[in-house]
């Protein structure tokens, strides 16, 4: 589902590209990019590759912190409410 909702040309650029792999220089990007357009046609659903793949990750809370030198640092919790999805902040003690 999160395949078809995806522009087509981040579609296309995950057939182009090996994610975090090196690249000669951005010609080569280009160039693979140019030649994954022509193989799927404008009117034509663009399939998943098969070494394609992800998470969905649905957290419950999250937490920042930031330090400060006087150590009083900053630290902020986010919680999701199950229901609605909804976020509350809090403001923790360092």
């Amino acid at each position: 589902a999160y395949w078809s909702g995806r522009p087509r040309g981040a579609q296309l650029g995950a057939w182009a590209s090996a994610q975090s792999s090196v690249v000669r220089d951005r010609r080569a990007l280009d160039d693979a990019l140019a030649v994954v357009t022509q193989r799927f046609a404008e009117d034509e659903d663009v399939p998943v590759p098969g070494h394609w793949g992800g998470w969905r990750i649905l957290p419950e809370q999250v937490e920042f912190w930031q330090g400060r030198a006087d150590r009083m640092h900053d630290r902020l919790r986010y919680v999701c409410d199950p229901h609605d999805r909804s976020w509350t902040v809090r403001r923790l003690a360092p």
